[in-house]
């Protein structure tokens, strides 16, 4: 804590600990004024200006300082200045003391709150500082709310002080007025229950709604003013029309079905989408083949004195193709026509917020529909280097037409696909060259991770070039050649094939969007609000083209989003949740991740201590000649709640999935400490690491008691 917080503290605290030493709170009883009501009718007819600015400021320092008594302090101003002048005085002290409170909290709490809590509290913040001026004018509506805790609690969040104050000011007036105009009648008044009755209570809460009501019904007019222009179908054939077959929109199509929606699946290439056909299976069915090729490299590792391996590119990648195929009937028109999906395969364009326009092979139709679930996916994005479309390049999606491997291959990309094509590609016999134009490759991963994949691919002769980035392509003399900037030093790199992996791009044009006025984000993904709706509430996008994760597992976890809001949302909507996202990357060593890793908890200065466990010293790893790596996990200082974890090593992909449940249901590593775990298997890692913290954190006191106990047993 800062030197001008702690006085702020000291300060506060010694003011409240006065109120409390002192018994000062017997001035601000019913009683009290009550009885001492003529002596101080006549100071205020003898003193009117002191006794107000008196009275405003002591009103001001009881709810600045969150003390008991505001409420009577309204009475009394009630009795004093009458209702106008009470009204104003309240009024205004009130809403000053409360920002007090407000600011005190914020200044004194808030930084910690947010580094501690802050994605727990990310949908609160979120909402917040969407409609935090109506949630605060509703609770300030309502009295049963103790405004004190409003005032704290408020502070907390990103709501700016100057729209706190105005709507404390406004939001505040019905109930000052009830107090003001009891208080003229204070004689009258025995305690402080009598002036809220269960009606007027019952008057304020249907009051406090308001501000609800009215954003629903502002809601409702921005909805219509949307639609205007649009002639809306008397009636559908459809329930929900999904533009997309990959796998959000196989599992959007896949959900309508179960719960008996009529629901057509729209798709202009292959069922699957990129997933099945140019993305995870083909590359993981490469990266096995290139596995086992590195493998028969290491025979000597596991007893044998030498095996090599016959192989020609052309088949591997025909294998690849084979894996494919074989996956391919899960996701195939068969089987979800045999679930009730209506699959088309065309181009779609949405026409209307209702209606959409199918080009096939037969002809054009337009479809109608209540709702529409844009899951057109992405595509690799090539970025616009002179000379690139001149040498020609292989993309994620067309890699997998070649037959004959690169003699020499540039791969350009140090994230996750450019990764795990680079050390594939080198393992079946290319000589690889990765550019990364960052500080190193897997910039997302801590620096330790990366230095570790980046030292394997060394190890596997690929060359590895961070901070290089490519200015030119060229061809001299019939070869081709890259020059990159190095530390302001042109690199020349010369190369047979270049794969360009440096990210990918939503698909977001040519279906309609740019007619219907549907805004995309800054980073080319479609704009959608929390529960997953574009600028008309009954179209919804998820997956790729919707981000903010490109993954298969968070493109199916938003299709239920969709599916459920758009099928359902006129009786109850959900907001779409990335609490617990994992993700791995399919190199060797293979990297998996939840949550927070140690160098996105350190930008965002969130605290937190970290456990590492390495898996160099676990019986089955050393047995399977796969001893390295480690798990590391992030928790909050002195508990064991997890905030991230990473682990790299042998099948990192399926050990983080034990940590995915543990942080998706709140359970801790003292939880996964006491949980069995099969001997000898790869799983005890993530045991071993919970027994690691435990040990970090065993009570020392009470061991070195028990020890003494012990000692006296024996004797």
């Amino acid at each position: 804590m800062t030197k001008s917080r702690l006085i702020v503290l000291l300060v506060i605290v010694a003011l409240i600990a006065a109120f409390f030493a002192f018994d000062l709170g017997r001035f601000f009883s019913l009683d009290f004024f009550k009885a001492q009501q003529a002596s101080i009718a006549g100071w205020y007819d003898a003193h009117p200006l002191q006794t107000l600015a008196g009275f405003f400021l002591l009103y001001v320092a009881v709810t600045g300082l969150s003390l008991p008594g505001a409420a009577v302090l309204t009475l009394v101003a009630g009795a004093l200045f009458g209702l106008l002048v009470g009204t104003i005085v309240v009024s205004f002290a009130s809403s000053i003391g409360a920002t007090l409170a407000f600011l005190s909290s914020r200044f004194l709490l808030r930084d910690w709150v947010q580094r501690r809590f802050g994605d727990r509290l990310k949908p609160i913040n979120d909402g917040v500082q969407k409609d935090g001026a109506f949630y605060l004018f509703t609770l300030r509506l309502v009295p049963a709310f103790p405004f004190f805790v409003i005032n704290l609690l408020m502070g907390l969040t990103p709501l700016p002080a100057r729209t706190f104050y105005w709507v404390s000011q406004l939001g505040m007036l019905a109930g000052t007025l009830v107090y003001v105009n009891a208080g003229t009648q204070l004689a009258k008044i025995e305690s402080l229950r009598g002036i809220l009755s269960p009606g007027l209570l019952i008057s304020f809460t249907l009051l406090g709604l308001f501000p609800l009501i009215a954003k629903k019904i502002v809601d409702t007019v921005k909805a219509r003013k949307v639609y205007a222009r649009w002639n809306k179908p008397a009636s559908f054939d459809r329930n929900i029309v999904v533009i997309g077959a990959g796998s959000a929109g196989l599992v959007t199509a896949y959900i309508a079905a179960a719960v008996k929606a009529k629901v057509t699946l729209i798709e202009k290439h292959r069922m699957g989408g990129d997933c099945l056909n140019t993305g995870c299976v083909p590359s993981k069915a490469l990266i096995r083949s290139a596995k086992l090729l590195s493998h028969i490299r290491r025979a000597q590792q596991f007893g044998l004195q030498g095996a090599t391996a016959r192989f020609d590119f052309a088949d591997i990648m025909e294998r690849v193709q084979r894996v494919v195929r074989t996956v391919e009937p899960h996701d195939s028109v068969e089987r979800y026509g045999s679930l009730g999906v209506e699959c088309i395969e065309g181009s779609a364009k949405i026409t209307s917020p209702w209606t959409v326009e199918v080009a096939t092979a037969q002809g054009s139709r337009t479809l109608s529909t209540r709702s529409i679930v844009i899951a057109a996916g992405a595509r690799p994005f090539v970025p616009p280097i002179p000379g690139i479309e001149e040498v020609g390049y292989l993309t994620s999606d067309t890699v997998w037409n070649l037959r004959q491997l690169p003699k020499r291959l540039v791969v350009l990309g140090g994230g996750p696909i450019g990764c795990e094509l680079t050390q594939a590609f080198a393992r079946i016999g290319a000589q690889v060259t990765q550019v990364e134009m960052a500080p190193r490759i897997m910039i997302r991963e801590d620096p330790e991770i990366s230095e570790m994949v980046a030292q394997r691919f060394r190890e596997e002769g690929i060359a590895v070039l961070v901070g290089h980035t490519a200015k030119q392509f060229v061809i001299e003399k019939g070869e081709k050649i890259l020059i990159a900037d190095h530390d302001g030093q042109d690199v020349r790199i010369a190369f047979d094939q270049l794969l360009c992996a440096v990210g990918r791009v939503a698909n977001t044009a040519g279906y309609g969007l740019e007619e219907l006025g549907i805004p995309t984000t800054k980073t080319r993904t479609v704009e959608t609000n929390e529960y997953l709706e574009t600028l008309y509430p009954n179209i919804y996008a998820c997956g790729d083209v919707a981000g903010p994760y490109q993954f298969t597992h968070t493109a199916a976890h938003q299709a239920w989003y969709a599916a459920v809001n758009a099928l359902f949302g006129r009786f109850r909507r959900f907001r779409a949740d990335y609490s617990v996202i994992p993700w791995a990357t399919f190199t060797e060593p293979e990297v998996a991740r939840v949550g927070l890793n140690e160098q996105e908890a350190t930008e965002k200065s969130i605290p937190h201590e970290v456990t590492l466990y390495g898996i160099d010293d676990l019986d089955r790893a050393i047995a399977d000649e796969e001893a390295h790596g480690f798990v590391k996990v992030l928790t909050v200082p002195g508990k064991d709640r997890i905030l991230g974890v990473t682990i790299v090593g042998e099948h990192a992909g399926d050990l983080i999935a034990e940590y995915v449940m543990a942080m998706k249901h709140g359970l801790g590593l003292n939880k996964l400490l006491g949980t069995i775990h099969i001997y000898p298997t790869l799983a005890e890692a993530n045991k071993y690491a919970a027994g690691n913290w435990k040990r970090a954190h065993a009570p020392q006191k009470l061991l070195e008691w028990v020890g003494r106990y012990h000692e006296w047993m024996r004797t």
